[in-house]
């Protein structure tokens, strides 16, 4: 339940150590990179993008190949794949392949270019079968497209609208070339819903009046004629097709025969990333003709390390401050093995900023509280609890992110268990149905609480009674901050004023009528308790209305501005009232799955009975889950953002961002000499 001391490093050493420095940091990655050292004063900055530039090209080389190699060569990978996280290599496997890096780039060369060749494959089918498309209309002609007649007739290949007629081209021909019109011989090739496909031939004298006599019926000679039949010209363009296919499945069986060299490009592609990060750091650097200095942001515990690592074996001066007063430092949280899983929670809301208090400890402890209330199933409970703990265990190396949120969902499942029991929820009322249904006497688990269904309203008092206790906590870490930062006065009016009102209040409440018919039980207190809710109320409300506006000068303003502050005793009733979600999301878990169970049952007893009952309680409980878990887990997070830190917390704080090895595919791990 902290947020780490961070402190300032900075590190001047010889320029010749500088390539060895570097690698060892970012081999570390404790220290995210600040520098404060400026050009001048024999200080000067290198130039660094184009190495730079060219490492990231090679890793993006090394990603197009190993796309290439998904593609025609896809390893198979299991539905959990995604959380196998990176290969584990070691040190000098990872060493052979930088010193083979210039073949490995080769081959990613190589494979670039073989599917370059493929894509051009393609493109020349695609083109090739157009011209077979084009040409599928005229295979009837059995002469060239490009013949063109004889010396004393001419040929006149076209088309014409669809549904055109012999005799319609006749009568064209009769009424604008009637000179023609008794030496003319009409062919239909093809008729379609696009075109009519003809041939006309006439005497070559004619030639010209003809074609402008089809013309005006709207003839038009095609786009595209070739040297040979139409038949013989498409099984040309067929055989050439087969040729190309036949090509791309040589190149496509190269590109496989590379496979062995997958990992490699992996290893490379990390390689070269990382040298692109280190260049990009270099070109910061402030750097004279023989040192260069480091200097950035490290957490206090990380201090010895680095002067241990690099202190001890360079030769070099390291000198380590405390951060200046308006220094806003990077954040990293620390919190126990149980809070930590909720620290993405926390990070999507915002990061604690300077000064500020990490809330996670508290805030997991409510956010697991609340959401097994929610779900409210011991075996929706026990389900997610034994997946994610399954999961966790087999997957080891899967991603940080992904660790915590499977961690966090394995404690919001035992604490769904344990809610399940106390409301005698197992798949809503399975027991009862299967009980009764399939062995004639209803057997039923009794709850070690009470029944949410049964007695809804107990379940809603409960509900805002731990609402009420969620928003005391957040108002009290407001005043613990005030405290911390030396604020008594601001402590006693904007938290001591606010407990009695607001505890006068509820106290003046409890034995009303109202209470009781929302509680179904009537409260009496004695006297003196009801003097003392009458006397925290007032004091709290005149206390608020005299010193919320204190920082004003005018007495009027100041009254004013206090009574706008009592008035936000409406925001605190509608803070209260949003944890009627935990009895809405609760209720809704048990009434769906009994639903289900009800609707399953429906089926009777023997073997059509149970099995249209498996088949309904598997597809009902499934979504059933599915939904309600995201409610669950929606509304808790609603809960902690806008109810809880809305009493105290501001966020916006920036994470820490260290230089280190950013590997996407391989992690290396630390080999030692036996």
């Amino acid at each position: 339940m902290a947020v780490l001391q961070m402190q300032r490093i900075s590190i001047c050493a010889l320029k010749r150590d500088r390539k060895a420095i570097l690698e060892d940091l970012q081999a570390m990655g404790v220290i995210e990179m600040n520098q404060i050292a400026s050009e001048g004063d024999g200080f000067e900055k290198m130039d660094t993008q184009n190495a730079r530039v060219g490492f990231e090209k090679k890793a993006q080389l090394s990603e197009n190949a190993l796309a290439i190699l998904d593609t025609y060569a896809p390893q198979k990978q299991s539905l959990l794949s995604s959380l196998e996280g990176k290969a584990l290599i070691g040190q000098k496997k990872f060493d052979n392949a930088v010193a083979a890096k210039e073949t490995i780039v080769a081959k990613a060369d190589t494979l670039i270019a073989l599917n370059k060749e493929i894509a051009e494959y393609k493109a020349n089918i695609l083109k090739l079968s157009n011209q077979i498309e084009s040409l599928s209309p005229w295979l009837g002609l059995d002469v060239p497209m490009n013949y063109t007649g004889t010396d004393k007739v001419a040929m006149l290949l076209g088309t014409m609208a669809a549904d055109t007629a012999p005799e319609t081209v006749y009568a064209k021909i009769a009424t604008h070339a009637r000179e023609a019109e008794d030496a003319i011989d009409v062919e239909i090739i093809r008729t379609d819903k696009d075109a009519t496909y003809l041939v006309v031939f006439c005497l070559r004298e004619d030639a010209s009046a003809v074609e402008e006599a089809l013309r005006a019926g709207g003839f038009a000679r095609p786009s595209q004629v070739v040297d040979k039949k139409p038949a013989e010209k498409k099984a040309d363009l067929e055989a050439e097709i087969e040729k190309l296919n036949n090509e791309i499945i040589k190149k496509e069986e190269e590109i496989r025969l590379l496979v062995s060299c997958r990992e490699d490009l992996k290893i490379i592609g990390d390689y070269f990333r990382m040298r692109a990060d280190k260049y990009e750091i270099l070109g910061t650097l402030p750097q004279s003709q023989r040192t260069f200095v480091v200097s950035g942001y490290i957490p206090a515990k990380a201090v010895d390390a680095v002067k241990k690592a690099i202190g001890e074996v360079y030769d070099c001066v390291i000198d380590v401050e405390d951060l200046k007063e308006d220094e806003e430092a990077p954040t990293i949280l620390k919190n126990n093995g149980f809070s930590s899983s909720m620290e993405g929670v926390l990070e999507s809301y915002g990061l604690p900023h300077k000064g500020e208090f990490d809330p996670t400890t508290i805030m997991s402890f409510f956010y697991v509280f609340f959401f097994g209330m929610m779900l409210s199933d011991a075996a929706y409970g026990a389900i997610i609890a034994i997946a994610c703990f399954i999961v966790l265990k087999k997957f080891p190396r899967m991603g940080e992110s992904m660790h915590k949120s499977l961690k966090m969902f394995m404690f919001c499942g035992i604490s769904t268990l344990v809610w399940g029991i106390l409301f005698g929820g197992y798949f809503g009322n399975v027991v009862d149905i299967v009980s009764g249904t399939f062995f004639g006497k209803t057997v039923t688990v009794p709850a070690l609480w009470f029944v949410p269904l049964n007695d809804p309203m107990r379940l809603l008092v409960y509900s805002l009674a731990f609402g009420v206790i969620h928003l005391f906590v957040g108002l009290g870490i407001k005043g613990y901050m005030l405290l911390k930062d030396g604020k008594p006065l601001d402590f006693f009016c904007d938290v001591v004023l606010w407990y009695a009102f607001l505890i006068g209040l509820l106290l003046m409440l409890i034995p009303t009528d109202i209470f009781a018919s929302i509680a179904q039980a009537k409260i009496v207190f004695p006297p003196f308790l009801n003097m003392l809710a009458k006397a925290l109320a007032i004091i709290g409300v005149v206390g608020l209305v005299l010193m919320s506006g204190r920082e004003n000068k005018n007495p009027a303003l100041r009254i004013a501005l206090g009574a706008y502050d009592v008035y936000n005793i409406t925001g605190w009733l509608s803070d209260v009232l949003s944890y009627s979600r935990l009895l809405a999301l609760g209720l809704a878990t048990g009434v769906i799955a009994s639903v289900v169970n009800q609707m399953g049952s429906m089926f009777g007893k023997g073997i059509i009975g149970i099995i249209g009952f498996l088949i309904v309680f598997i597809v009902g409980h499934t979504l059933n889950l599915a939904i309600n878990l995201l409610g669950a887990y929606v509304h808790t997070n609603r809960l902690q953002f806008v109810e809880f830190f809305g009493k105290f917390y501001e966020g916006g704080g920036k994470p820490f961002e260290p230089f280190k090895s950013d590997t996407k595919y391989v992690d290396i791990k630390e080999e030692t000499l036996s």
